[in-house]
Formats: structure tokens, sequence, C-alpha cells
């Protein structure tokens, strides 16, 4: 009878143990309003879509800042350009020896007054300053042409001309290749076309006088710009 007694109290024991041991564990596992382990977790696959749609962005406007730069650029050394083409065209009508220099100077004139006044609004309405003035490489070709007369002027006159439209032509194609500017892309195309005629009109000229041709690659101005 004492064995029996001695083992119940045992069994008692161990299950009364068994009870203050496990408890909340049972608890937790029983618990249906504990939330599932994923959602304790923060969500890191969510948060990378926002972080690389978030550089992407950046990245775009960086983009769109650098070209606008660049639109603005163009603009300001376009109209310097034009300038010094209408300031040595007024001269050429001038001082010209011969028919076709004055009639190609006066040409200038005309035409990149013109593209003056047709580019002048779009930069004025991107923010862009105009110069007022000469730049001083124009400048120097003015004051070398204006103490020149004769057959020298001619020659030199259209030996500026010559590499004046072959840089011109090429920068302007590269700015209408490149800028995502609707208003400035079509006023771009259309002075390319106008720059390409006049570079075949002064490259014809300079070789019925004799005037050495600069070399520049291949001939930039075989094709005008559609």
């Amino acid at each position: 009878m004492k064995l029996n007694s001695a083992c119940n109290l045992i069994s008692q024991t161990l299950v009364l143990s068994a009870a203050i041991l496990y408890p909340a564990t049972l608890l937790a596992q029983s618990d249906p309003m504990s939330p599932p382990a994923s959602q304790t977790q923060p969500n890191r696959a969510q948060q990378a879509p926002a972080s690389a749609t978030a550089i992407q962005d950046s990245s775009t406007n960086s983009g769109d800042l650098g070209q606008t730069m660049k639109d603005k650029i163009f603009l300001r050394k376009a109209a310097q350009g034009g300038m010094a083409e209408v300031k040595l065209g007024q001269l050429a009508a001038q001082k010209g020896s011969s028919d076709d220099v004055k009639a190609f100077g006066q040409k200038m004139v005309d035409d990149h007054t013109k593209l003056n006044n047709d580019m002048a609004p779009i930069a004025d309405s991107m923010g862009v300053r105009l110069p007022t003035n000469l730049n001083k490489e124009d400048q120097a070709e003015y004051d070398k042409l204006n103490g020149l007369s004769g057959n020298d002027f001619d020659m030199e006159y259209l030996s500026f001309m010559v590499k004046d439209h072959h840089k011109d032509l090429h920068e302007f194609r590269q700015e209408a290749a490149s800028t995502t500017d609707p208003t400035l892309q079509t006023a771009v195309n259309n002075a390319t076309k106008v720059i390409h005629e006049h570079s075949m009109m002064v490259d014809k000229l300079a070789r019925e006088k004799g005037v050495p041709m600069p070399p520049h690659g291949g001939n930039k101005s075989a094709s005008p710009t559609s």
C-alpha cells in the first residue's frame, strides 16, 4: 500500500511539473489570434522596386537637365554665329571685288537675319541671354577683312565662310539629333537645310576662285538633313 501511494505521488508530481513548464508554449501554438511569423518580418522584396524606381527617376531627370543645358549653349552659340554671318556678309556686300561675292554676302545677311529672328523667341522661352557683340574670333576676322580689298578680300572671306559653314553644319546636325525639344528641333532642322545650301554655294565659289579647300573628313555637306 505504501509503495502504491508513493508511485501515485510521483506521477502526480511529474504531471504538475509538465503543466507548469509548458503552458506558454502550448498557448502560443494554439492561439488563433497570434500573427503568422511571416507577417512579423519586414517585406524587403517590396521595398526594392520603389528604391529602383527612385534611382531611375533621378537618372532621367539628370539626363533631361543635361540636355536642356546643351540646348541653351547651342542657342547662344548659334545666335553668336548668326550675328557674325550678318556682319561679315554686310562687309562682303560692300567690299567684295566680284559680283558673285557681293551677292553671296547679301544672301548671308538676308538668310541669317531670318534664322536669327526664328531662333530668338525659342531662346527667350528657355531663358537664354543672347549675345550682343561678336566673340573674339569673329571680331578678329571682321577686323582683318575690313583691312583688305580687291581679290585679297574675296579670297579671305570665302576661305573663312567655307570653314565656318562646314563647322556650323556639323554642329546643327548634332543638335537636331540630340535635342528632345520639338520646337527647337524643328527650327534647327530648318536652319540646317539653309546652312547646307550656303555650304554648297560657298564651296563652289571658293573652287572657282582657287581658294584652298580645307580637309574636313569627307564632304559633310554632300546631302541635306531631312
